[in-house]
């Protein structure tokens, strides 16, 4: 497609091109070549017969008799011409020659007095070629930015709102209700005005990434069905200091005239943020771009009937000005979906999919918490494209396992492998993460362990909320998360005498939960108190610096609360593996056979010690039956075509 839109661009060369060589064909500006001769000269080449054709073309205006013509020895584009008296004579003696030499003659009408042909000839070739100039500067000018338009907005605009509505959004039913009465005041704007309301003027949507604005934003203007302006905040930023806001009073101009009218802004914080900051002083393109749309928005000018949509993931950088009744009334706050609406979210997702019978959309919500609305669909893609790889005819249970690992933390990087020393180091690692996990009640639960490497990790541990919370969390909670974290480099230390760096991610982790927890949350001897608060730099990025509300000494208290947070957990992570050595082992030995192991299978491992070999017990019991049927061979046979064969037998004895 790129390669056809390449070739376009030298369509109006070619056209240019045709013009100008058909007027030169049709008007006879080519290369022919004339010969001036004088009439005893003609009177000569009549009378040798070497005169082919002649045409004679009388003008009454001036008396001349203009006669041009060919001899045998020209080329085709060579005539000879000349010009004399118009007399009865002259044309009686080409006549004379005529019927002796037999040479083709025409004789033209006066063309003075046709005026038309004198504007024909004189006039037209021009307005021909200045058209043609014309319509080749357009088609180079067409779809790209030209000095007349640089301060144009940027917005397109989508006369029926789009084909997006609110049942294609799944979940998010209470930030439906939040706009839904912008619908009703679209439709139906004198409800509204007869009580005296004022509908907010600005809607800014906010919430992490994936979890469904720009797509709430689409449905609002579909369910309207009024025009529907859209455009990034990246689209307003230029260069040139005063083009963003000339575009800005463009778009809202274009918005006048097609009002009711929805505009939504994407990525806002682009063009909206707080004015004045960083290192260097202010941004003057982006400043004048954003008081532009703080006066559109509201101004001393009106805009009725226009409403403003806007979405962001960073609401803390956004201008306070912007934020302020009268502009954004209103901010709806999009969050990642709960267990309800992940199952909503992936039927949506799943339509269209082939998926088997073990695919159960109920559980996998379960098990996919955090996972935003665009997480879920990347899951079930990756899913269905593995089958594919697989050339499977049906999403099986196996494909959503490896896309959740695939999404979580990238493609299993199988062609690494491991010594048998490190593998043992990774399975002890992780089977100390999961013990915890196990004997903790505060603890979450273990889904998956597995030592293949995967982006950065060698191995991981999948642990899932026993129940899905609000964000308060307990002190138990958070020190159980602790004690979990540690489990890795205690079960190290402990049962191998070793000391990896495989657990410093870990031990970021911790050390973050814990100063939180001694100088936010105020779960410390120091007390209830917050001693540190997050100071974000607009420009400098997140987490430059912290507002420090204490002194040395209490600086110096503080460490010494997250180290005394640290080894308690520490020392109750090292009783509890201790105490379950056996089961580390366990879980250890069924990592370096197996390489993953279920949650099914951990269970077993917990309550047995080892793990049933179930493709084993599978193979033995259809090699029985296959010796019961006389089947040849079958010792060789695998389990699929050991079923594939006692399928065919059953079907022949029930015939």
């Amino acid at each position: 497609m790129k390669r056809k839109n390449n070739y376009k661009q030298f369509v109006p060369y070619i056209v240019l091109i045709v013009i100008i060589a058909v007027i030169l064909l049709v008007f006879g500006l080519g290369n022919n070549q004339s010969h001036e001769i004088t009439y005893n000269e003609l009177l000569q080449y009549l009378s040798e017969n070497k005169v082919t054709e002649i045409t004679t073309s009388e003008r009454k205006s001036d008396g001349v008799l203009y006669i041009t013509g060919k001899l045998s020895d020209y080329q085709s584009n060579e005539y000879f011409k000349v010009n004399v008296p118009n007399t009865e004579v002259t044309s009686e003696t080409i006549a004379k020659y005529q019927q002796t030499n037999e040479f083709k003659w025409e004789v033209e009408k006066d063309p003075g007095n046709s005026a038309w042909i004198s504007v024909l000839v004189n006039v037209v070739p021009i307005v021909i070629i200045v058209g043609a100039t014309v319509y080749l500067f357009k088609s180079m000018s067409k779809g790209n930015s030209s000095s007349m338009d640089f301060g144009k907005s940027r917005a397109k605009l989508s006369e029926d709102g789009g084909k997006v509505r609110f049942k294609d959004v799944a979940g998010l039913e209470e930030e439906k209700q939040e706009v839904a009465e912008l619908i009703d005041f679209l439709k139906n704007p004198k409800k509204f005005q007869k009580m005296g309301a004022r509908i907010p003027k600005g809607v800014l949507l906010v919430g992490p990434p994936g979890t469904g604005k720009t797509l709430l934003a689409k449905a609002v203007a579909g369910e309207a069905n009024v025009p529907f302006y859209f455009i990034s905040g990246s689209d307003f930023v230029e260069l040139f200091v005063g083009v963003g806001a000339s575009r800005v009073r463009d778009m809202f101009k274009q918005a006048k005239h097609n009002a009711p009218c929805l505009i939504f802004i994407d990525e806002i914080d682009a063009v909206g943020r707080q004015r004045g900051t960083g290192l260097g002083g202010g941004h003057d393109e982006r400043e004048q771009t954003l008081n532009q749309l703080l006066t559109e928005m509201d101004g001393f000018g009106a805009n009725e009937g226009i409403i403003v949509i806007a979405a962001t993931n960073r609401p803390d950088v956004l201008d306070p000005a912007l934020l302020r009744p009268g502009r954004f009334d209103r901010q709806v706050t999009v969050s990642l979906p709960d267990q309800k609406e992940r199952l909503a979210i992936l039927g949506v997702h799943a339509k269209g999919k082939i998926l088997g019978p073990s695919v159960n959309l109920e559980n996998l919500s379960k098990r996919t918490p955090g996972f935003s609305g665009a997480d879920l669909e990347n899951l079930l893609n990756e899913a269905a494209l593995l089958a594919v790889r697989r050339n499977k005819e049906a999403i099986t249970m196996m494909e959503v396992d490896e896309a959740t690992d695939r999404v979580l933390m990238g493609p299993a990087k199988t062609s690494r492998k491991y010594s048998d020393k490190e593998k043992r180091l990774v399975s002890i690692h992780e089977a100390g993460h999961a013990v915890i996990g196990l004997k903790l009640e505060n603890a979450e639960d273990v889904h998956k362990i597995t030592v293949i490497p995967r982006g950065v990790a060698g191995g991981y541990t999948m642990m899932m909320p026993k129940e899905e919370k609000m964000a308060v969390r307990t002190k138990q909670e958070l020190l159980d998360q602790i004690t979990g974290l540690l489990g890795g480099r205690c079960a190290e230390e402990l049962f191998l005498n070793a000391i990896t760096t495989g657990a410093s991610d870990d031990f970021s982790k911790a050390t973050k939960i814990a100063r939180n927890m001694v100088t936010q949350y105020g779960m410390s001897d120091l007390g209830p108190i917050q001693l540190e608060e997050k100071s974000e730099g607009v420009f400098l990025g997140r987490d430059y610096n912290k507002n420090r509300d204490f002194s040395d000494a209490v600086a110096l208290e503080i460490d010494n609360e997250v180290r005394k947070i640290i080894n308690t957990s520490l020392a109750e992570t090292k009783k509890i593996l201790k105490k379950n050595e056996k089961l580390v082992w366990a879980i250890s030995d069924a990592l370096m056979e197996r390489e993953t192991i279920t949650k099914e299978e951990i269970e077993e491992l917990v309550e047995t010690g080892h793990i049933a070999d179930k493709e084993e017990d599978t193979l033995k019991k259809l090699r029985d039956l296959a010796k019961e049927a006389g089947v040849k061979g079958y010792t060789k046979m695998t389990k699929e075509e050991l079923e594939k064969v006692l399928k065919g037998e059953s079907e022949n004895k029930e015939d």
